[in-house]
């Protein structure tokens, strides 16, 4: 190690002599600062301090308080994704505890437990206060890398003298034109998005569409025969009684948007249906004519006419939704006279959505249902349970959703899981967090959140990371769902990311001695560590009550969906990323040596032997199940029976990239779920506003579109580092046969950065039309065509789906409008002359010169040196703004009101004339431009 990751920082050392040491467990004489009156600001700075180990960050620490010094006698805590180098063993660990204690810091994991993502950061001999007034830069070391915004610490509170801790304002900056910020290691080979990229991506020419090219997903043919039928929610709709739910559902979606008389309309189910014409039925396939006499619809089935239906929604112009969701619904509204013939590619086309992380209420759910039947999706895989958060109400065990649903600032988790992930109870009290934001505005430090990107608000607790679904609202959502024909597939996460479960097991244990159902034996020394840092989140395959546990969850779901009239069809099992190697896992567990059955076997043992009594325990209730690739290895010969694993994890060069195709091939049904194209909740790009991770790869609406699921490593282009990658030729191929057993595919939300509703609509949309396009459409292109049929796309997008998305209404819900991803624009300037672009051709591209005033773009216009450039939506709504050639401010440079400047990856307009005055710290000078 050099020198420098030793020296005492220089902001420490300049404000010494303003400032007086204060033994580190001493409190100020004279009082403490107001927690709002502080400000903590999070920036990585250095990701070439090491290559790839950990990356220099500041914290800095703006004292606003007029009268008191922030001293000695207090601790502040929160959330980090990254670890913290200090908490690590070794070298690292030394030059990271070194760096914090010579400036009179250390940092430590703050619960009982010392599991998971809560840190401590406290004064220690040698801390100097910060006086009021002083902005102090606190240099500190964290594990990895921090490219985005997303990345940083969350949750921040402090508490003085041991009291109750109380919220610290805090932000996270990231400047994309520092290339010390933005490059996490030395192979990080992969451009920061920003104009001239955009513009350099945005290739798609305005393109005319066809009837067909303008739904979503494709139909196998439509065509236009010329003119239009009116219709509307007064229509004569006429079904047989088998049709009764999908009629009610129509005329629902009418007088949402058309209050009047129209044409009639005609569904009915012919079981013969082939639409194909290749000799055999089409099941979920429809017909579609709407032609001077009305509409009808024929369906090989209910889901078939249901999907009918959803066409027809999607034949309604925009300007009709537009028109209801202003409060002008029209009497009728005008379809295009057309014939259309459908059926799907996969009988199974899913959405995962995890709610284990963050909490989502029954509306929103509702609504994600309603989208997913929009496009024609059927498979809701629910994400009920992790380690974070236990979310729905099992009779009989009140501590799983007393205890395991709430998360609080308890660092003894006696009453419930503490914060994570930088959410507690949201912004409700409740949670042991004092005077928190009290509203989103507020937790975004002043500014409304447009939720189109990375908000501050989600540092500072804005995330629901307490709240379950009680019994009658979870059969309230398998009946909506049931409406739609889509199948909920829940998941109980077993053995690993169950701390929730095991906890409150343990809570359970200590209020009433009963160990019916206890998931861990106490007398465990084994030594685990999961990805997310917890050592205390695995239940014991060697404990009757284990098996008790999961038998009396899994009766208690099956009576829910009894009692909702809904078929029990399939349960995913869970089983992901158990924490560290196999022979650590119950090695230390004196039960297990106890027992006949399983003293002797390996960890692997005892995690098939789990799985074994696991499935066949899901069976009893659910005809078949589903599980994480995890559970099972293409490489071993270890089966379950009527199981279907989901492939995830086929990073290129991570050695898992065959093995959906290897189980398919040897006759197991597989589930698509690779995350390098369906994880919706991996960033848009590498541009630090957009949230998200990208362990993986960045994923967009084009890494859904052009997804090949019979050829994934058509795919394999390059690694998530922007890295050239060739597939390998070992890697196997799917077989005719085997292409017989890919069920489908299921993109998956994931909730770590989804802390809002807004928020997972932006993961969700548009990257959710490009799966469903892959699980529905059958005209898969040819890698050689896909990008030909992207430029489509994008025009479909931009000139039909996101309109009609903007207006949307979910049937039987209220509200409107969908927060879809709305790309910034692509721009440049050449010679003072503004050119400008945009990803989805049809919407509109606005530019600025000063941040105020904004006019629409046309073609190239002369605008000096600099612009600001944003698209606008159908609805009003802009994407954030996209700044060409705005200079970086500079101390002692003299600026006039109106000046543009960016500074720490901030854009700022100037209020009044100035020198000197750093944007973001001094007030009044510079207004904050988003």
């Amino acid at each position: 190690m050099s020198n420098r990751h030793l020296a005492v920082p220089a902001a420490a050392a300049l404000t010494a002599a303003l400032a007086v040491v204060v033994p580190a467990g001493a409190a100020s004489a004279a009082c403490h600062p107001d927690a709002r009156d502080l400000l903590l600001t999070y920036q990585p700075v250095d990701h070439t301090v090491t290559d790839a180990q950990y990356h220099l960050a500041r914290l800095t620490v703006d004292n606003r308080d007029p009268r008191c010094a922030l001293a000695g006698g207090w601790a502040l805590y929160f959330n980090s994704v990254r670890q913290p180098a200090a908490v690590l063993a070794g070298e690292t660990g030394e030059t990271a505890r070194g760096r914090l204690a010579a400036q009179g810091l250390a940092v430590a994991r703050a619960d009982a437990a010392q599991s998971g993502d809560l840190y401590t950061l406290r004064p220690v001999d040698g801390f100097r206060a910060v006086a009021p007034g002083e902005r102090r830069a606190v240099d500190i070391d964290i594990e990895l890398w921090a490219v985005h915004k997303s990345d940083a610490p969350a949750g921040w509170t402090i508490a003085f003298g041991g009291g109750r801790p109380e919220w610290v304002p805090a932000r996270s900056l990231l400047d994309p034109a520092d290339p010390k910020q933005t490059t996490a290691f030395s192979g990080d080979n992969r451009p920061v998005e920003s104009a001239a990229t955009r513009y350099a991506g945005n290739t798609a020419p305005k393109t005319d569409l066809t009837l067909r090219q303008s739904l979503v997903p494709q139909p196998l043919s439509a065509a236009a025969s010329g003119g239009t039928v009116a219709i509307g929610g007064g229509s004569a709709v006429s079904a047989p009684r088998s049709l009764r739910g999908e009629e009610r559902y129509l005329r629902s979606a009418l007088r949402d948007v058309a209050g009047g008389r129209g044409a009639p309309i005609s569904l009915r189910v012919d079981p013969d249906l082939d639409v194909d014409r290749d000799g055999e039925a089409d099941p979920e396939g429809y017909t579609l004519t709407a032609a001077g006499r009305g509409v009808r619809i024929t369906g090989a089935d209910r889901a078939g006419v249901l999907y009918g239906i959803q066409t027809l929604r999607q034949l309604v112009p925009a300007s009709g939704y537009e028109a209801a969701a202003r409060g002008r619904r029209p009497a009728t509204v005008r379809v295009p006279r057309a014939e259309i013939a459908d059926a799907p590619l996969f009988g199974y086309r899913g959405l995962h959505i995890d709610v284990g992380r963050h909490f989502e209420t029954v509306a929103t759910v509702k609504k994600f249902l309603d989208l997913m039947s929009f496009t024609k999706l059927n498979k809701l895989h629910f994400g009920l349970t992790n380690d974070e958060g236990w979310r729905l109400q099992i009779p009989g065990l009140p501590e799983l959703t007393g205890y395991g649903s709430k998360r609080e600032f308890d660092l003894r988790e006696k009453a419930a899981l503490h914060q994570g992930m930088g959410s507690a109870n949201d912004l409700a009290p409740g949670d042991g967090i004092a005077r928190k934001p009290r509203d989103e505005t507020e937790a975004n430090l002043g500014h409304r959140p447009a939720y189109q990107g990375f908000e501050q608000g989600t540092v500072n607790f804005v995330g629901k990371g307490s709240g379950f679904y009680t019994v009658r609202e979870f059969e309230e959502i398998l009946r909506y769902a049931a409406e739609r024909h889509i199948e909920v597939v829940p998941e109980l996460n077993f053995p690993a990311h169950a701390r929730a479960a095991v906890q409150s097991m343990e809570h359970r244990h200590r209020r009433t001695h009963d160990s019916t159902y206890r998931l861990l034996d106490p007398d465990d020394t084994s030594r685990h560590v999961s990805v997310q840092y917890y050592n205390d989140n695995l239940v014991n395959p060697c404990l009757d009550s284990t098996y008790r546990f999961l038998d009396k969850v899994v009766s208690e779901v099956a009576e829910m969906y009894a009692r909702a009239g809904v078929p029990f069809e399939r349960l995913n099992l869970g089983g992901d990323e158990p924490p560290g190697p196999p022979e650590g896992w119950w090695s230390g567990s004196p039960a297990c040596r106890r027992d006949p059955e399983t003293a002797g076997r390996s960890g692997e043992e005892l995690k098939r032997m789990f799985f074994t009594r696991w499935n066949g325990i899901a069976q009893k209730a659910a005809a078949k199940t589903a599980g994480w690739e995890d559970i099972t290895d293409p490489t071993h010969s270890f089966r379950l029976k009527n199981f279907s694993p989901l492939p995830w994890q086929n990073v290129w060069g991570w050695g898992r990239e065959d093995w959906a195709y290897r189980f398919a091939n040897e006759g197991t049904p597989v589930i698509l779920a690779h995350a390098t194209n369906l994880y919706m909740d991996l960033a848009y790009n590498k541009d630090p506003d957009e949230p998200g991770y990208y362990w993986a790869a960045y994923v967009d609406e084009k890494s859904t579109f052009t997804y090949q699921p019979f050829d994934v490593y058509a795919n394999a282009v390059e690694d998530r580092w922007g890295n050239p990658v060739t597939p390998n030729p070992s890697w196997t191929r799917l077989t005719p046969e085997g292409r017989g057993n890919i069920l489908g595919l299921e993109a998956q939300l994931w909730g770590e950065n989804g802390k809002t509703p807004e928020l997972r609509e932006y993961q969700a949309f548009p990257k959710l039309l490009g799966a469903a396009e892959r699980a529905w459409n059958r005209d898969t292109p040819a890698p050689g065509e896909m990008e030909a049929a992207w430029q489509v796309f994008s025009n479909t997008l931009g000139q039909k789906t996101f309109p009609l998305l903007s207006f949307y209404r979910p049937v039987g819900l209220p509200g409107k409008g969908v927060n879809y991803r709305i790309p910034p624009p692509g721009a440049r300037i050449s010679g003072g002359t503004l050119s400008a672009n945009v990803r989805n051709p049809g919407m509109a591209v606005e530019y600025s010169t000063d941040g105020r005033r904004w006019r629409r773009y046309g073609g190239p216009v002369r605008v000096g040196a600099y612009a600001l450039t944003r698209t606008r939506a159908a609805d009003g709504r802009t994407s954030r703004i996209s700044p060409v050639g705005v200079p970086t401010w500079e101390d002692g440079t003299s600026y006039r009101a109106g000046a543009l400047v960016t500074h720490r990856g901030e854009l700022y307009r100037a209020i009044r004339p100035g020198t000197g005055q750093e944007p973001g710290v001094t007030r009044g000078h510079w207004s904050l431009l988003r």
